[in-house]
Parts: structure tokens; C-alpha cells; sequence
């Protein structure tokens, strides 16, 4: 259907109808009512007219259908996968276990699009041919009945960084880039949220039901660099503190894509750090939990345990995933109940090995370690979830409903 406006005869008719007029009022006409309305207005007191008109929102239709599911249970589908052989694979596991959702990297770390857009968009530059015909896959994902949500990395982009080093961080004259050799864009820089939100519309319009924001966040560690770095700090002068004026650039980032992307029908979710939630803000990364979480439709906390030192008295959480995602739900519901209009929950939990936190055999993650987290979620009431695997190899046999049966 695409973007429907009133047109300014539509407009007019509508005012006219307010007005009590016929919408064939010619201009004779409306001398004629306007002498008659005059002539009544000497004889009785007429009340005020009330032209507050309730418009219908329109909402772009990307010609495809989906329903959303009960609640989501989806995996992370790279580009690469979602445009390769693998693919097959993982609409199959979707299909055959009780999961139902993929969240499909649309823009990547390294700031790239994982297709080449139309001729003439202005992101023709930074399209990789990774994915041919994103419609087509999401018409195939229609027919499977699976959920479909466009993953979006905002802040952390070497792409745009090299490009436009004026919205970047710099150290001695050069991008700045961390201990891993990423390259980030400043959150003060408004011309970066555009640049996302625009990618954003556009997925929205290929049919992608959702969007998932990603690295919404200052570089880790930011604290320890802001007075070393040179950026530009756009219209975040004037705050109380530097993490004032971190949190407050990050959160009006997510409250302007929530806006902008109104009209295109489709939730808004954001990934955030775990253990944001556990404190009050988040100092040098900018995410403060309960702000975000009242500009979003689904808050998707990272609590992978291997991700986490001792927390919640708990020594070595990657071997222990029951309890720590268990301790970390009590957390996040009590936050969360706090909010006037709290979003949905879905946490990423593992799938994943970790052997950096090993000198010996690692803790490996199979069935077990993933239904852990799952129940663990459940029983909390958390009911949706999305798995992680950053090379898309998940676990077989699991039961992602532990608590259905």
C-alpha cells in the first residue's frame, strides 16, 4: 500500500463536513451558508464548533504477513548465513523444534549492508552482496511462518567512522579504535542516528517485522578515554556531567528511531548489557536500563554467563547457567515493574563455549546448559528468548519450552 497521505481536497472535504457543509459547496454556496450561519448567530447563542478531527494513523504495508508468536524464541542468523547454503538449515531448525524466530544482521560491526539496496540509495556504498534478494528470503520466511527481525548495529561502525572521522572519536589526528581494533561513531552525533534510522526504514519496508538495535552504547571502558579522546559533543554541552550526558544522548537516540519508525508498524527492540540493569547507569558505555526500556517495545538483555565475573555471589557464572540467569531475572523484574509501561523481556542467553576463561577444559554448553537458562527465564515469567551463536552452529535436541511439558 506504501505511505498513504490525505490530499488537500480529502482535507478540505473533511473540514467541510466538520463545518456541516455539503463537500459540493461551491463559493456562491458558501456565501450563502455563511450569511445564513451570521443571520443565526444574531438570534441564539451557538456553541463553539468543535473541529478537533481524530485522523486515522497510516502505517506503511510491505505486502507480507506475519503473526507474532506467542512469544518469541529465535537464533541469530549472520549475513553470510542467511545468504548461504546454511540457511536451509536453520529455516529447518526453526521449523522442526518449537523456536520460531530468526534475528538476521541487516548492518554488520563493521558498518556494511548485507545486500546491495536499489540503484540510486543513497547506502549503494556500503552494500555487500552477502544476502542476493532480501525480499525473496522473507517471502520464503513468510511461507515457514517464522518471525522475521532486522538486527542493526548502530554505534560501533569502522564504515562510517573512516568516512566521516568528524563524527568518530579521534586520538592524535586518527580514528580512535579499541584494544580490538573497532572503530566507533559518537552517540552526540545526530547525523549517525539519521544514517541508522534510514537503514532502519528501509528494512521495515523489504518487511521485516521488527528492529533490533545493537551497540547502542559508547565504546567499553569510554570513562577511561573521554578526556584523552577529541569529539564533538554536538547538542550535549550543556549537561550536568559527562555520564549525564552519555546516558541522555543514548536514550534520545532510541526515543527518536522509536519515533521515526511509528509509521512503519514495527516493534523496536534494543540490546543492552546485562548488568545495566543491576545498577543505576551504566557510567561509560551510556545505557541506563529503565530509560531505553521506556522507549522500546522489547528489551533484549545480553546475559550470556560467560560475560559476567562473580556476580551475584555466584564464583565463575559460565558454570553455573541455571543460577545466574535465575539471580539476573529477579533483577530484571523488579526494574521493570518500576516502569509505567514496561516492554517485553527477551534476554540473549548462550549457545556458546567460552575458552578464554579457561587454562584447562572449558565448560561446554550443550542441551542442558540451554534448557537451564530457558527454565531459568520461565520460571521468572521471562517467556521470550533469543539464542546466540556468533557461527550459527546451535545445540540439537533442545527443548525450548522446559516448563510446557
Amino acid at each position: 500500500m506504501g505511505k498513504t497521505q490525505f490530499g488537500i481536497m480529502s482535507l478540505m472535504g473533511i473540514l467541510l463536513l466538520g463545518l456541516g457543509l455539503p463537500m459540493n459547496t461551491s463559493a456562491s454556496d458558501e456565501k450563502e451558508v455563511h450569511i445564513a450561519h451570521s443571520h443565526q448567530k444574531l438570534q441564539t447563542s451557538l456553541q463553539p464548533i468543535d473541529l478537533s478531527i481524530q485522523m486515522k494513523r497510516f502505517t506503511y504495508d510491505a505486502g507480507l504477513n506475519f503473526e507474532y508468536p506467542e512469544a518469541v524464541r529465535g537464533i541469530y542468523v549472520t549475513g553470510p548465513s542467511a545468504g548461504g547454503k546454511r540457511f536451509e538449515k536453520l529455516t529447518g531448525l526453526v521449523e522442526n523444534t518449537e523456536l520460531n524466530s530468526m534475528v538476521i544482521d541487516i548492518k554488520d560491526g563493521s558498518g556494511h549492508l548485507m545486500f546491495q539496496p536499489k540503484e540510486g540509495s543513497p547506502f549503494a556504498d556500503i552494500g555487500v552482496n552477502y544476502i542476493d534478494d532480501p525480499r525473496k528470503m522473507l517471502e520464503q520466511l513468510e511461507k515457514k511462518g517464522i518471525y522475521p527481525i532486522a538486527r542493526i548495529v548502530v554505534f560501533k561502525d569502522a564504515d562510517l567512522a573512516e568516512k566521516h572521522p568528524e563524527w568518530s572519536f579521534k586520538e592524535n589526528g586518527k580514528v580512535w579504535t579499541n584494544g580490538k581494533g573497532d572503530a566507533f561513531v559518537s552517540p552526540f552525533q545526530k547525523e549517525v542516528w539519521k544514517h541508522n534510522v534510514e537503514i532502519a526504514k528501509m528494512a521495515a519496508e523489504l518487511g521485516f517485522q521488527e528492529i533490533q538495535f545493537d551497540y547502542v552504547r559508547f565504546p567499553e571502558g569510554f570513562e577511561d578515554y573521554d578526556e584523552v579522546l577529541d569529539y564533538n559533543l554536538g547538542d550535549y554541552t550543556e549537561a550536568e556531567d559527562n555520564v549525564h550526558r552519555r546516558v541522555q544522548a543514548v536514550t534520545d537516540f532510541v526515543s527518536y528511531a522509536k519515533e521515526e519508525l511509528e509509521s512503519y508498524g514495527v516493534k523496536v527492540g534494543v540490546d543492552i548489557f546485562g548488568y545495566a540493569a543491576t545498577i543505576p547507569a551504566a557510567p561509560g558505555i551510556g545505557q541506563n536500563f529503565s530509560k531505553i526500556s521506556e522507549n522500546v517495545d522489547v528489551i533484549s538483555s545480553m546475559i550470556y554467563p560467560s560475560h559476567w565475573t562473580s556476580y551475584f555471589g555466584i564464583e565463575k557464572p559460565d558454570m553455573h547457567p541455571y543460577k545466574l540467569v535465575s539471580e539476573y531475572a529477579k533483577v530484571e523484574n523488579q526494574v521493570l515493574s518500576k516502569l509505567k509501561d514496561p516492554p517485553t523481556s527477551r534476554p540473549w542467553i548462550q549457545d556458546f563455549e567460552a575458552p578464554w576463561l579457561y587454562s584447562g577444559a572449558t565448560k561446554q554448553y550443550g542441551k542442558a546448559e540451554v534448557e537451564a537458562q530457558i527454565k531459568a527465564l520461565k520460571e521468572h515469567n521471562i517467556n521470550e528468548f533469543l539464542l546466540w551463536n556468533a557461527g550459527n552452529e546451535y545445540t540439537n535436541n533442545v527443548d525450548y519450552t522446559p516448563l510446557d511439558k
